[in-house]
């Protein structure tokens, strides 16, 4: 049996320009975090006296016979790219809901792909399990993803990562004793929306190259300078940034925001806030908000259906908490 236990992310500047799309013509660039929340996934062969030979356990329980029956589509997919023979059992939770801009899904195919190659005693290191959950997601499974995920749920850490045109990425981790300081001012919301986010991906994705080129290198600018605020301690400087990104971001796409992320952004800013953004490709999940401390029991005061998610930065990635050989 295998554990193995795959951090979120938390992305500040230069989304859109991870998707292969755009990087494999203009290159890319990202600054983003992992956090202290995770993605659990146990994993074990099926010993051969049951009547079925697959079993996943997550919103649903699953008993098939045949990975074909599989109705979770990344473990259909996922034993069907790694060739599984043998039956297994799948045990998925999480610390945060699906579905909210943490880049649960990556994470997910992450901690499970890294789970199956230690089940058959296989090693993997962090740079080739991001690779290999890259293609997996965008080439296996035709989805619409970027590739910041991957690699920031593998490697771990604060860090600013580079896309090169011929495909290759490069990662800068970010060095800083006072990163704390900005954790402490940053504020993790719940807005309650699920949504797909390939879904939303998609209404602005083919356009990145054409329509919106100016805003996506405004974005990718952004993660210089964040880089460079973080260097000199200027974190309030780093909020108000990640406001100008907001509003930059939006502008891709009508379905990145709605009425009712509008209204919290706004509700935050009118209570302390002094910058924000949505997570993820949009529509929903979190508005991650920077609040300086003096001034969030104010803003957390007066939110009423609104969970306030505490978090802090971590520098692990991926990693098998737990192994017991088959007897």
């Amino acid at each position: 049996m295998i554990i193995t236990k795959t951090p979120y992310r938390i992305s500040f500047f230069g989304g859109g320009s991870d998707y292969p799309v755009w990087y494999k013509k203009n290159g890319g660039k990202v600054l983003s975090t992992t956090i202290n929340k995770h993605i659990y996934i146990t994993c074990r062969f099926l010993p051969d006296f049951f009547s079925h030979n697959y079993r996943i356990v997550w919103s649903k329980i699953e008993n098939v016979k045949q990975i074909k029956n599989i109705k979770h589509p990344a473990v259909k997919g996922l034993l069907r790219y790694l060739k599984i023979k043998r039956g297994l059992e799948i045990h998925y939770d999480g610390d945060l809901p699906a579905k909210s801009g943490m880049g649960s899904s990556s994470s997910f195919s992450v901690g499970l792909l890294k789970a199956i190659y230690h089940l058959q005693n296989k090693n993997i290191n962090q740079f080739d399990l991001a690779k290999k959950t890259i293609l997996f997601e965008q080439e296996y499974m035709k989805e619409t993803v970027g590739s910041q995920d991957q690699i920031a749920s593998s490697i771990g850490g604060f860090n600013k990562i580079d896309f090169n045109k011929n495909g290759k990425f490069k990662i800068k981790k970010i060095p800083n004793k006072n990163l704390n300081k900005l954790n402490d001012n940053l504020l993790l919301l719940y807005s309650g929306i699920q949504r797909n986010a390939h879904n939303i991906a998609n209404t602005y994705v083919n356009k990145l190259n054409s329509n919106y080129e100016k805003n996506i290198l405004k974005l990718m600018n952004y993660v210089d300078i964040g880089e460079e605020l973080i260097k000199k301690n200027f974190f309030d400087d780093f909020g108000k940034l990640m406001d100008q990104a907001w509003q930059e971001k939006k502008s891709l796409g009508s379905k990145i925001t709605n009425k009712k992320i509008d209204e919290l952004y706004k509700f935050a800013m009118n209570n302390g806030a002094i910058g924000g953004k949505l997570l993820g490709a949009g529509g929903g999940g979190f508005l991650l908000v920077y609040v300086p401390k003096k001034k969030q029991k104010k803003l957390i005061s007066k939110l009423r259906k609104v969970i306030n998610i505490p978090f802090k930065f971590t520098h692990e990635g991926s990693e098998v908490i737990f192994k017991q050989e088959r007897l």
